[in-house]
């Protein structure tokens, strides 16, 4: 990026960039997030410009023009001093001047207004145990929220990211924004997208987050590090203990299946299933015997079958019985 910012600047200067390369370059400016780099060409440019013309002017550290008094003397008193070739570069470079001073001032205004604009206001949405909700976010991405979950999202994203933050599961379809990526933070895991549609499963306690995708392109990180890129039919398990990442492919229409009302564990520990259990029906499920917890199962059936159907399910996997005390389901 920093290298495409110094070519389009040096496009600029020299008059040769085109349309395109123009628009591209002002959008940088626009973004106010590349400011110091344009600051740093500016001022090295105005170096350049005072050796074709030491008196012309120098440049403060923050890279601001500043005409000295000698600079604005000779425009008025030196012109029929200097020879004819002279006079040519002291106009090249009062030229120069005068287009980079008009940068500075562009580049300025933009950070006034960044840092006099209301700062933005971060909503936080939630699900309640056997509770869903649809959430528009404030650039028209679309979210699905499961039970028991949490999404907090700023009421206006900042210039070159959006960046929001799960706790629990949902599925995402992004609005595109070739410029302005989006992420989604779950604990330690950071999953990236410009434009696409996918499924993160990130509930606290879990042994494992979940990444599936339908549409488009993902990137998922642990810690900054990248451990895996999906594309639609792709899944990607991540160990909240550690960066192991496991990948497979599945059926697209296995991306959410919450979503149309199945409920699908695929070596899935009791543990996470009892807890999904108790979100999605709103009831106490205790394990008498805990080491039973972390043994894998891979089941499915839809979500009307009803808590008790489930549980027995769930027992008839396990060879476990299933027995109700109060308004607590035991497995023992």
């Amino acid at each position: 990026m920093e290298e495409r910012i110094k070519y389009l600047f040096r496009q600029y200067l020299n008059n040769t960039c085109t349309k395109k390369e123009f628009e591209e370059f002002f959008s940088y400016i626009n973004e106010a997030t590349h400011n110091e780099l344009i600051r740093e060409l500016i001022k090295k440019a105005y170096e350049e410009t005072g050796q074709i013309n030491p008196s012309l002017t120098y440049v403060d550290e923050r890279g601001h023009l500043v005409l000295t008094e000698s600079a604005m003397n000779e425009q008025s008193v030196t012109a029929k001093q200097r020879r004819k070739k002279n006079q040519v570069r002291f106009a090249m470079a009062a030229v120069v001047v005068g287009l980079l001073a008009g940068f500075v001032w562009l580049i300025n205004q933009r950070a006034h207004q960044s840092n006099t604009a209301p700062k933005p206001v971060l909503a936080k949405k939630n699900t309640g145990r056997s509770e869903y909700k649809y959430l528009l976010l404030p650039d028209s991405t679309q979210v699905w929220l499961n039970a028991a979950s949490t999404l907090e999202y700023p009421n206006r994203f900042a210039p070159g990211k959006r960046e929001v933050y799960l706790t629990g599961e949902a599925y995402f379809d992004v609005k595109h924004a070739n410029k302005q990526p989006f992420l989604i933070h779950t604990g330690k895991v950071t999953t990236l997208v410009l434009g696409t549609a996918f499924n993160i499963k990130a509930y606290p306690g879990r042994e494992n987050i979940i990444v599936s995708v339908s549409r488009g392109k993902v990137r998922v990180n642990y810690e900054e590090k990248e451990v895996a890129t999906l594309t639609p039919g792709q899944q990607v398990k991540v160990s909240n203990n550690n960066n192991t990442a496991v990948q497979k492919n599945i059926a697209v229409t296995e991306t959410a299946p919450w979503q149309q009302g199945n409920l699908v564990y695929d070596d899935e520990t009791i543990n996470d299933i009892i807890a999904d259990l108790e979100r999605i029906y709103d009831v106490t499920i205790r394990l008498q015997n805990t080491t039973l917890g972390k043994e894998r199962v891979s089941t499915s059936f839809r979500r009307e079958t009803g808590i008790e159907n489930a549980l027995q399910l769930l027992c008839n996997l396990t060879d476990t019985r299933l027995k109700q005390v109060n308004n607590m389901y035991v497995i023992e």
